[in-house]
């Protein structure tokens, strides 16, 4: 049987990491694959060599595709030759000494990509995660509040171990200043990983061009804003089984706050492009591509207009198209994409844009499978994740009348979690949350429905596959 140890001895502290459920495991350095047990009581230490069958996967030993061998593989005696070196086998010695001391576990053996169907007959909760995870929380303004108690609630009673650290953050309701801000910045920084509302910009110029919201993007240097939009099973719109991805880039162009009067009643407004940045947010869509298995990016531009500008994006993305040979590319004019998205979406896959662009269609794409309420969006920087809904509305009129659908943010905090390696909570909750749009019986007004903002977390802790036995 595949085991692996939940309590380490004698290990390095740089050889240790986190998996999914929070436990310390040994990683493998140097092509040292450890965890492997033979007969309970000995420790058998294997190289890679031996074992390239087999590979680590989030925590996990998996095998593909044939995984139901993996006990048999593991028990079998390997050949002196594929053993480790032996500088380390004192290690290995000490090690095995104590493994009566040290409790071990079943590892949880499943293939690499379950379908829907597969999870669904999953029913047994991982181990109990011996830590959590700290996230930061920014619920902003208008219904964001409201939506992060539904995140609250639901992780609460699917047993999730994610701790927030909630901060907030606005600059409509006198909550805004810049130690504030900076605190934000700091808990964002230790966690890496946020969560957050639509921190709602005022129109009026008050000496500050740059919001609070893209001066978080600029500090933590958030260049890849990605909105999956994606059709919600049971939920019929004028375009069905929709599946497209619109990669934004968010840290210039024309939200670069660079705007003076040069003379009175003339306001020149400055729209920034350099190079480095569109070769940046090129080569994360053709990455994303690649790793997601899609098979076409799309740049969208108005070069005809702005040669310059917009030229230099089209030639950045043109360049970087070379070095993926296998992913299709196109390019395709603003005005006539978001005529094409309307008429015919199902021709597009990922869509990659500067940042106005990148604004507008969100908005339109979001339309087209529900509204603002139901699609999820996340920002991406080298180090830094921030989840947040696709199209960023505060909706102020729905403020405190419950009627505020909590979906996109649900789906938000689903993939929040499968981005900490949390894969079963992932599952269970943006399971919970589709099953209760296809059933059909509690939807929000957006919707077509009349339920309530509290209805629809209700049903969704209902439809939870796990909860915590009281």
């Amino acid at each position: 049987m595949a085991l692996v140890l939940t309590k380490t001895m004698d290990i390095p502290k740089s050889l240790l990491w986190r998996d999914g459920n929070g436990r310390k495991v040994p990683q493998r350095p140097s092509g040292i694959l450890f965890g492997l047990c033979g007969p309970p009581g000995r420790l058998t230490l294997v190289g890679e060599r031996a074992m390239r069958h087999l590979r680590v996967f989030r925590g996990m030993i998996c095998k593909a595709p044939l995984v139901g061998q993996l006990a048999k593989l593991a028990l079998e005696p390997l050949p002196p030759h594929r053993m480790m070196a032996a500088a380390l086998r004192g290690s290995i010695v000490s090690l095995a000494k104590g493994l009566s001391a040290v409790r071990l576990q079943p590892l949880c053996v499943r293939p690499l990509s379950l379908t829907a169907s597969q999870n669904a007959t999953l029913e047994s909760p991982p181990a109990r995660a011996d830590s959590t995870f700290k996230v930061t929380m920014v619920p902003g303004d208008g219904v964001g509040p409201e939506l992060m108690t539904a995140v609250k609630e639901v992780f609460k009673a699917g047993d999730v171990p994610v701790e927030f650290e909630e901060f907030h953050l606005s600059e409509v309701q006198n909550m805004a200043s810049e130690e504030k801000l900076n605190e934000v910045l700091t808990s964002m920084k230790n966690n890496r990983v946020a969560i957050k509302g639509k921190i709602h910009t005022p129109m009026e110029y008050k000496g500050e061009l740059a919001s609070y919201e893209m001066r978080l993007r600029r500090k933590l240097d958030l260049f890849a804003n990605v909105v999956h939009v994606n059709s919600l099973p049971g939920y019929s719109t004028r375009h069905n089984n929709l599946d497209l991805v619109i990669i934004r880039e968010q840290t210039e162009g024309e939200y670069s706050s660079l705007e003076h009067e040069s003379v009175s009643g003339v306001v020149e407004c400055l729209k920034i492009i350099t190079r480095e940045k569109s070769r940046r947010i090129a080569k994360f869509a053709f990455d994303y591509a690649t790793k997601k298995g899609r098979s076409k990016v799309t740049a969208v531009h108005k070069a005809n207009i702005m040669k310059l500008g917009d030229g230099l994006f089209l030639q950045s993305c043109a360049e970087v198209a070379e070095l993926y040979p296998k992913i299709k590319y196109e390019n395709i004019i603003i005005d006539n994409c978001c005529m094409q998205l309307v008429q015919n979406p199902y021709q597009f896959d990922v869509l990659v844009m500067p940042n106005l662009y990148g604004n507008i269609i969100d908005n339109l794409a979001a339309g087209l499978v529900g509204g603002a309420g139901v699609v999820p969006g996340e920002s991406y920087s080298a180090e830094y994740a921030v989840f947040e809904t696709g199209a960023r509305h505060p909706f102020a009129q729905a403020v405190g009348r419950n009627i505020a659908n909590p979906t996109a943010m649900l789906l938000s905090a689903a993939n929040m979690l499968r981005h900490l390696n949390l894969e079963y909570h992932s599952n269970m909750v943006s399971e919970a949350v589709k099953r209760v749009i296809k059933q059909g019986k509690v939807r929000t007004r957006d919707l077509g429905g009349y339920s309530t903002t509290g209805d629809f977390v209700r049903a969704v802790v209902a439809n939870l596959r796990h909860r915590p036995l009281h």
